[in-house]
C-alpha cells in the first residue's frame, strides 16, 4: 500500500459518506503507523498526513458546494499551515471572505464543519473577512502568528493573496514589536512549564527546548526576513548550514516522540506522562530490562532539548542585534584573545578555539575572574558551538587545559557562573568523558526530579550559595567557610553520581573515576583519596541520619569509624546537605536538617573524644536527667516530683529523648490525673524541627496502627516514631510529623487531631482508614517489597523495609507486627518519591530478638501483605 492508493482524490463521489470516510481515515492512520515502525522519515510522515488532509478537505469543500462560492477561500493556518500534522494535531482552518458571508454560504460552511466534526477530526476553525483578520490579528499575537503560517487549500485564490499581502505589510506587526512579544511569550511559556525543560513528565511542545522554541526561531525569521524556511537564512549567514541541520535533527527527534505519543494516547497530548512513557519508548524501538528503554528514550529527549535551548538562545541573540539594533558598543580589553563587549565576553580572533583548545577553558576562567561578565556574546557562542563539535579528543587530555580547569575549580567564583555556562554549553561533556555519559541521564522514579547532570549542577550551585542561605543551614555554612581546600568538595560533587547508569554500584565506580581524574590533574595522593572517599560514601550520612536510630550511641560510633577524622566529616556534611537539597524541590525540610545536624554534632564529639573512648551510657543518662531537673525547677516542679515519676521509666527513655522533651513530658504527666484515659500532647513551637505528638496510654496491641491511621487520615507525613513502654506498661511514644509540604502542622488541626487520637485509643475497633486514591503519577512505579534484617542490637531485631508507598502502609505494617506477636520500639520513616524506605526495631513479646525462623515467617508475611498487586 502507498499514498496514491489511499489518496482522498481517488475516492468516488458516491463514497463521500460518513461511514466510508471514517474507515478511510482509519486505514490511512494504520498505514502511517506501519510507516513509522518501518522507520520512514518522520518529516515525510507528518507532511504526508497534512497532504492527505488537504486532499480530503478539497473533496469535502467541493462536495459541500463551497467551490461555487466565488468570494470564499479555505486556508490552512498554524501548524497545519506549515504542512505538518501529527495523528491528533489540530487542523486549524481559516474560512475567508473578501467582503462577507451570505446566509447560503453560512449554511454550507456550517454543514462542511459539521461533517469534519462527525469524522472526529480535531478541527479548529475561524470564519472571518479580511477586515476581521486585520483587526483580530493586530490585537492578538496568537492570531497573527497563526495567520503567518497561512497556506492556500481551495476556493478564491485572490482572497488568499489579499490576506498574504495584508500579513506581509510591515505595519501589520512590525518585526521589532513581533520579536519582542514572541521573546516575552517564550519566557512566560518556559516559566509555566517549570523553566528548565528537565521535567520528569515534559511538555514536548511548550517546554524549554521543545518544538515551540524551534518554531519561535522560524516565526521571527519569517516576520523579519520574509523567508518561508530557515534554510533560506543560511545564505545570509544568520544561521549556518550546520546549525540548520542540527535544528532539523532536533525537530525530527521531537516529532518522532510526539507522533508516538499521539498514537499511544489517541489524544492531542503534548505532555509525555509516566503513564505513556513505556509504550512510547517501545514504539520508538527502545528496549532493555526494567526501565532501561524509558531511560534511553528520555536521555535522547533531554539531550535534544539541551541542543535546541543552546541554538535558540544563540539565534535569538543574533536576531536581537539585527532586528532591534541592540549591538553592544562599549568594548573593554581583557587580554590578547578576549574582550568585554558591555557585559558579554567576546572572542577577538575567529578559529582560536579550534587552533588552541585551551582557550576554550580560558574563556570560562575569565568569566570566573571578572564579575562584570554576565554571559557570552553570540558570535563567540557560535565559535564555541562549532569548535566543540569539531573536537577529536577529550579536553582533559590536553595538559594546558588541565591547568586552566584546576584554576577554575580553585577560583572563589569558579563554580558559580563559569561552571554553569560550562555545563550549559556542553564544555563539561567535552572535558570529562564520564560527564558526557550522564548528560540527559534520567532516573525513572518520583524522587529524582532532574537528570543526573542537572542534579549535579544544582548540587554545586547549592554549595556556592551556602553563604546566601545561612538561615537554612547555619552549621553547614560555617563548616564550608572553614574548609582549607573547597576544591576537594567540588570535585567530589562533580563525580558523586557520575557513574549512574553504569552496571554496578555507582558510588564505588564513581570513586574509581574520581581518583583517576584527581591524579591526572596533579592532586596529591592524600587529596585524591579524600575525593574518592567522599564519592564512595556520599550516601552514608544521609542513610545513617534518616534510616538509623541515631539516638543510639553505637550507631553514631559506627558512623564515626567510617568517617575517621574531622576533615572528612566536614566535607561529607557539606556534600550531603547540598545533595539532598538538589534532588527535588520537596525533599528538604526542617526535620532532615535536624537529623543531619544531630548526627554531625554527635559524631564530632566522638571524634574529638577519640574512637577508643566511647561514652558511658549511664553517665550520659545522669547528665541528661540533671539538665532536665534544671528546666523543671524553672517551671515550679520539684526534683522529688520528677524523680518519683521517672522511677516508672526504663533507661531507654532517657537516652532516646532530649532534656527539653523529657521536661515537656514530665510537666504534662504530673498534671494528668486520670490514667484510665490517654494523654495526647502536641508541640506547637514553630522553632522546633517538626511537630511532635506524644502519646501516654495503657499499653495496647493496636496503639501504633490506631495512631498512624488517624495521622494518615489527616494527610500528615510521619517521619519518626519512638514506641516506648514504662515499667508499669504505659506507652510513652512520640510520633514526629509534618504537613505533606514539609511545614509544621496547621494550628487549626492540632486540637481536632488530639481529640481524634484520644478517641482512637479509647475505641480502636472504631478506627477506619479513609479511602485515598492512589496518585496518578505513582501508578507506574509499583514494585515488590524488599525486607532486610540488620544485625541484632540488645535483644532487638532491626528490619529495613523498602516498599511501594501506598496509602495506609504504616498502619498495615503495624497490624502485621501486632498479629505476628511482635513489639515495636522504633520506626524511622523515609519517603523517597514512590518508595517508603523505613527502619523498624522490634522484639518478640518476651523481649528477645527474632530467631531465624521468626524472621523468615515475618518476611513472608510482609512480602505478601505489602505487595502492590
Amino acid at each position: 500500500m502507498d499514498f496514491e492508493t489511499l489518496s482522498p482524490k481517488n475516492i468516488p463521489e458516491d463514497d463521500l459518506t460518513l461511514p466510508f470516510l471514517k474507515n478511510h481515515l482509519k486505514e490511512f492512520h494504520e498505514w502511517q503507523i506501519e510507516c513509522f515502525y518501518k522507520k520512514h522519515k518522520i518529516a515525510d510522515i507528518v507532511t504526508l498526513r497534512a497532504h492527505y488532509i488537504d486532499q480530503l478537505l478539497i473533496r469535502l469543500w467541493k462536495h459541500a458546494g463551497l467551490a461555487l462560492s466565488e468570494d470564499i477561500c479555505l486556508i490552512a493556518v498554524g501548524g497545519y499551515g506549515r504542512g505538518e500534522l501529527h495523528p491528533k494535531s489540530d487542523i486549524d482552518l481559516l474560512i475567508l471572505s473578501k467582503e462577507g458571508f451570505n446566509k447560503e454560504s453560512e449554511k454550507k460552511i456550517s454543514a462542511f464543519i459539521t461533517q469534519l466534526w462527525d469524522l472526529k477530526l480535531d478541527v479548529g476553525n475561524s470564519v472571518r473577512t479580511l477586515q476581521d483578520c486585520l483587526e483580530q490579528g493586530s490585537a492578538d499575537i496568537t492570531v497573527a502568528t497563526s495567520m503567518l503560517e497561512a497556506r492556500y487549500i481551495s476556493g478564491n485564490k485572490q482572497a488568499f493573496e489579499k490576506l498574504t499581502a495584508l500579513i506581509e505589510n510591515k505595519d501589520f506587526w512590525p518585526s521589532d514589536r513581533f520579536f519582542t512579544v514572541k521573546k516575552e511569550e517564550q519566557i512566560k511559556r518556559h516559566k509555566n512549564c517549570r523553566g528548565d525543560g528537565y521535567n520528569l513528565e515534559p511538555d514536548l511542545k511548550n517546554g524549554s527546548g521543545g518544538l515551540r522554541d524551534i518554531q519561535t526561531i522560524a516565526w521571527i525569521a519569517k516576520r523579519h526576513f520574509g523567508v518561508h524556511s530557515l534554510i533560506e537564512l543560511t545564505g545570509s549567514n544568520y544561521i549556518t548550514q550546520g546549525e540548520y541541520r542540527e535544528l532539523v535533527d532536533c525537530q525530527a527527534m521531537l516529532w518522532t516522540i510526539r507522533f508516538a505519543l499521539h498514537s499511544v494516547t489517541n489524544r492531542p497530548d503534548n505532555r509525555l506522562l509516566f503513564d505513556y512513557q513505556t509504550e512510547v519508548a517501545r514504539m520508538l524501538g527502545y528496549s532493555g530490562a526494567g526501565n532501561t528503554a524509558i531511560e534511553q528514550m528520555m536521555k535522547a529527549f533531554y539531550q535534544t532539548i539541551h541542543r535546541v535551548k543552546e541554538l535558540n538562545e544563540m539565534l535569538l541573540q543574533y536576531f536581537d542585534e539585527t532586528i532591534l539594533g541592540n549591538i553592544p558598543t562599549h568594548i573593554e580589553a581583557i587580554d590578547g584573545n578576549f574582550q568585554l563587549r558591555e557585559d558579554m565576553i567576546e572572542l577577538k580572533t575567529t578559529s582560536l578555539f579550534n587552533e588552541q583548545p585551551e582557550s576554550i577553558l580560558q574563556l570560562f576562567l575569565h568569566i570566573a575572574e571578572n564579575p562584570k561578565i554576565k554571559g557570552i556574546y553570540s558570535p563567540t557562542l557560535r565559535e564555541l558551538h562549532g569548535a566543540r563539535r569539531c573536537l577529536t579528543h577529550w579536553l582533559q587530555d590536553i595538559p594546558e587545559c588541565r591547568d586552566v580547569f584546576m584554576e577554575i575549580i580553585r577560583h572563589p567564583r569558579g563554580m558559580g557562573l563559569a561552571f554553569t555556562l560550562m555545563h550549559k554549553y556542553g564544555i563539561l561533556a567535552a572535558y570529562i568523558p564520564q560527564w558526557s555519559r550522564i548528560v540527559g541521564q534520567m532516573q525513572f522514579d518520583l524522587f529524582h526530579a532532574y537528570t543526573v547532570d542537572e542534579h549535579t549542577h544544582k548540587l554545586i550551585k547549592n554549595i556556592c550559595n551556602f553563604n546566601e542561605n545561612k538561615e537554612i543551614y547555619p552549621i553547614t555554612t560555617d563548616i564550608f567557610n572553614e574548609l582549607d581546600k573547597p576544591e576537594l568538595l567540588y570535585l567530589a560533587a562533580i563525580f558523586h553520581d557520575i557513574a549512574k547508569g553504569q552496571k554496578g554500584d555507582h558510588s564505588v565506580l564513581g570513586a574509581v573515576d574520581a581518583r583517576a581524574f584527581c591524579e591526572l590533574h596533579g592532586l596529591t595522593r592524600y587529596d585524591s583519596k579524600t575525593v574518592a572517599w567522599l564519592v564512595k560514601q556520599h550516601l552514608t550520612m544521609s542513610v545513617t541520619a534518616q534510616r538509623r536510630d541515631i539516638s543510639d550511641p553505637r550507631v553514631v560510633i559506627e558512623f564515626a569509624k567510617i568517617v575517621r577524622d574531622e576533615k572528612r566529616l566536614n566535607l561529607l556534611q557539606c556534600l550531603t546537605v547540598a545533595d539532598i537539597r538538589a534532588t527535588n524541590e520537596e525533599t528538604w525540610n526542617s526535620w532532615k536538617a535536624a537529623l543531619l545536624r544531630d548526627l554531625y554534632l554527635s559524631t564530632l564529639k566522638v571524634l574529638r573524644r577519640g574512637l577508643e573512648s566511647p561514652p558511658d551510657i549511664r553517665d550520659r543518662i545522669r547528665d541528661r536527667q540533671r539538665k532536665t531537673l534544671v528546666l523543671l525547677r524553672q517551671q515550679g516542679i520539684t526534683d522529688s516530683q520528677a524523680k518519683t515519676l521517672w522511677k516508672r521509666f526504663k533507661l531507654d527513655y532517657f537516652f532516646r529523648y532530649r532534656s527539653k522533651q523529657i521536661a515537656w513530658h514530665t510537666k504534662n504527666l504530673l498534671a494528668h490525673k486520670d490514667h484510665s484515659r490517654p494523654m495526647v500532647i502536641i508541640s506547637e513551637q514553630k522553632s522546633s524541627e517538626a511537630t511532635e505528638i506524644f502519646v501516654y496510654h495503657k499499653e495496647m496491641p493496636a496503639l501504633f496502627s490506631s495512631v498512624v491511621t488517624v495521622i494518615d487520615n489527616k494527610k500528615l507525613s510521619i517521619h519518626d516514631a519512638k514506641i516506648l513502654c514504662s515499667r508499669d506498661d504505659f506507652s510513652l511514644s512520640t510520633f514526629t510529623v509534618l504537613e505533606e509540604d514539609g511545614s509544621h502542622i496547621d494550628p487549626e488541626k492540632i486540637q481536632r487531631l488530639k481529640k481524634e487520637i484520644e478517641m482512637a485509643l479509647l475505641a480502636p475497633e472504631k478506627v477506619n482508614r479513609q479511602q485515598t486514591r492512589l496518585a496518578r503519577v505513582k501508578r507506574q512505579f509499583k514494585f515488590e517489597p524488599q525486607v532486610t534484617f540488620l544485625p541484632t542490637r540488645r535483644k532487638r531485631t532491626q528490619i529495613e523495609l523498602v516498599a511501594f508507598d501506598a496509602p495506609g502502609i504504616l498502619a498495615d505494617i503495624g497490624e502485621i507486627f501486632r498479629f505476628s506477636g511482635m513489639v515495636l520500639f522504633t520506626a524511622k520513616i523515609t519517603t523517597i518519591g514512590e518508595r517508603a524506605e523505613d527502619l523498624f526495631i522490634i522484639s518478640t513479646a518476651e523481649g528477645n530478638a527474632l530467631t531465624e525462623q521468626q524472621e523468615e515467617n515475618l518476611k513472608a508475611q510482609l512480602m505478601t501483605e505489602l505487595s502492590p498487586d
